[in-house]
């Protein structure tokens, strides 16, 4: 049985808004319900980053799961002005923050987050380091179009991989790929573990 989730209002100006700047990268299905889903499920205080707001599709999505929460912050980062300005001027709560610039350089500005989308260049493609130590200890980082069958070119190809081995090798990290719309891998950073002083070489 397949199970329709219905377009939020602020879901469906974001994806005029995609239609009207001719733009290709918003987020597809099963995406957008899931972003919604792990950002209601952020910790009390929990803090969202998304790198590529586009048009808002994913920042509309992400918006939708921490709904009326005053505790949780959605900050989202886009390296073109227009279309940051483009979604800037739609109706979005306070905690909402859309920042413009280049990912790489704003991430160790930003601080450390519950929950990471990771959509752009900036920091998926590049500088996926830096994303990785963006997220919390406990935090879900999710990164899409990593389904290998949808690019033909052997540099794009290498890319994907690149950010497969990078992810599935990182011992903070526990990954796992999810086969759906064009491609997913989650993977959770696990918690600072306590120093523990059997570790240390008795003199």
């Amino acid at each position: 049985m397949t199970t329709r989730t219905a377009v939020p209002p602020r879901v469906r100006r974001a994806l005029a808004r995609t239609s009207e700047h001719g733009f290709h990268g918003a987020c597809e299905d099963p995406v957008g319900p899931l972003l919604a889903t792990l950002a209601a499920a952020v910790p009390p205080n929990g803090r969202i980053l998304e790198l590529g707001t586009g048009t808002g599709v994913g920042t509309a999505w992400l918006a939708e799961g921490i709904d009326r929460r005053d505790d949780a912050r959605l900050e989202t980062v886009e390296l073109d002005e227009s279309l940051a300005a483009a979604v800037r001027a739609d109706d979005w709560p306070t905690n909402v923050v859309i920042h413009t610039g280049d990912a790489e350089a704003l991430l160790p500005t930003l601080g450390r987050f519950d929950l990471v989308f990771a959509d752009a260049v900036a920091g998926k493609w590049t500088g996926l380091d830096l994303t990785i130590d963006a997220l919390a200890p406990g935090g879900l980082l999710v990164v899409d179009d990593m389904d290998l069958g949808r690019y033909t070119d052997p540099e794009h190809r290498a890319a994907v991989l690149r950010v497969e081995r990078t992810l599935t090798d990182d011992p903070r990290l526990v990954t796992a790929p999810i086969p759906a719309g064009t491609g997913l891998i989650i993977s959770t950073r696990r918690p600072d573990l306590p120093h523990d002083s059997r570790d240390e070489e008795t003199p």
